[in-house]
């Protein structure tokens, strides 16, 4: 399994010390270091079950500043939230684990993180 973290974020590093309280095996990805591709965040998505603007994050300055909350949410504008995903990662809701059984979750609670390493 692998987790997407910002390791300034409280959420993360709840989930990342539940992962190893388990004795979970995973590798941890900084995702804003090491920025997912638009094709890495169509796969993410395809294996979370959600769109790009369930994951973006409204609140951040960047979000702002691109007005995303004003933008469509349809399958038409799919591609413009994934490529300001790829362009801005800390729009990315965090974290994320892809789960070995080839599903994702969005792990900002316990059960989440839970329920990932149930998979």
């Amino acid at each position: 399994m692998e987790i997407w973290i910002n390791p300034a974020c409280s959420k993360c590093r709840s989930a990342l010390h539940l992962l190893d309280e388990e004795g979970a095996s995973y590798t941890v990805r900084r995702y804003l270091e090491d920025v997912p591709t638009q094709d890495e965040i169509r796969e993410v998505l395809g294996r979370l079950g959600l769109e790009p603007w369930d994951i973006t994050r409204t609140q951040e300055a960047v979000a702002k500043e691109l007005g995303v909350k004003e933008w469509p949410r349809e399958a038409g504008s799919r591609d413009r939230w994934i490529a300001a995903l790829a362009e801005h990662p800390k729009l990315i809701q965090r974290p994320i684990i892809t789960a070995d059984d080839g599903t994702a979750v969005v792990a900002r609670s316990e059960e989440a993180v839970r329920d990932a390493l149930g998979r």
